[in-house]
């Protein structure tokens, strides 16, 4: 379990990544039971109940983004660890690299879109 220890970038650890990956997924399913049950009584009838489910759907999907680019970035960190003795660059393929730069590409407009909305 040593490579958990191993600084991937600053002070931080794979184990802290790892962590910070369980801790933000625990606080966004509190968050959603919160706001479900908050909204619960506000729905009165069927009419309510189609303006009130999209939003927590919305929610719903935006924690799942988010909580799927950090198990990729948790992946990618974890190959670096367990091939920073290879003569790889990441340990991983030139496909794989094209691939985890589409993902980027789109966790960037993503977070440029959800920032225009919140604004």
């Amino acid at each position: 379990m040593g490579s958990f220890d191993n600084v991937v970038f600053g002070k931080k650890k794979f184990a802290n990544i790892l962590e910070e990956i369980y801790d933000n997924q625990t606080n966004k399913s509190n968050q959603i039971a919160g706001l479900i049950s908050e909204l619960k009584p506000l729905v009165k009838d069927i009419g309510d109940a189609t303006l009130i489910v999209p939003l927590i759907k919305d929610y719903l999907e935006i924690g799942v983004r988010n909580d799927e680019q950090l198990i990729k970035m948790a992946t990618i960190v974890q190959r670096v660890v367990n091939n920073s003795g290879s003569d790889e660059s990441l340990g991983i393929t030139d496909e794989e690299k094209d691939q985890l730069m589409a993902e980027l590409d789109k966790l960037n407009a993503n977070f440029s879109g959800d920032t225009k909305q919140e604004k």
